[in-house]
């Protein structure tokens, strides 16, 4: 009986994974790779592609942030280039386009975030500076679950017995 629980655990998570791969397929068909850590004003964004061939200068531009340029870097044929996001942009989707010679022309989108985190997050255990107490709780509550489950398990193999 435990095998069968453990064998529909699986199952289910090879379906789960195997319905995201046309999506996961389908997210790199415009040739661009965009990356940032954080998408929001200030934050640089960096541009990446293989689609230029064995060109090793490409023009890049944002919507938002204006013109760029990219170079090829170590890896030969990736053009890279980056650009900063400008203060007072406004959340939304921001266009990117490069052009490689001689006609090559590339679009993608990516999201702008209103503002970028700041600061810890304030979950009711008062300032984040003080993680005694914090780690104190933790560790009885994970010391706790643990006593609980020895106990469930003394309990179970004592019943089996009889």
């Amino acid at each position: 009986m435990g095998y069968t629980h453990v064998g529909i655990g699986i199952g289910l998570m090879a379906g789960a994974l195997f319905l995201q791969t046309p999506v996961a397929a389908a997210a790199g068909d415009s040739g661009l790779d965009i990356r940032s850590r954080q998408t929001a004003h200030g934050s640089t964004v960096t541009v990446s592609t293989t689609a230029c061939g064995t060109e090793t200068y490409g023009k890049g531009e944002s919507e938002v942030a204006g013109a760029f340029h990219l170079f090829e870097g170590t890896s030969k044929g990736v053009l890279t280039g980056e650009f900063t996001v400008p203060a007072g942009s406004s959340p939304g989707t921001d266009t990117v386009t490069v052009k490689c010679p001689p006609r090559t022309r590339i679009t993608d989108s990516y999201e702008l975030t209103a503002r970028r985190p700041d600061g810890a997050v304030e979950a009711g255990f008062g300032q984040s500076g003080s993680t005694a107490p914090q780690l104190a709780l933790g560790a009885a509550l994970v010391a706790a679950a643990a006593g609980g489950g020895l106990v469930r398990l003394r309990h179970r193999a004592n019943t089996n017995r009889n």
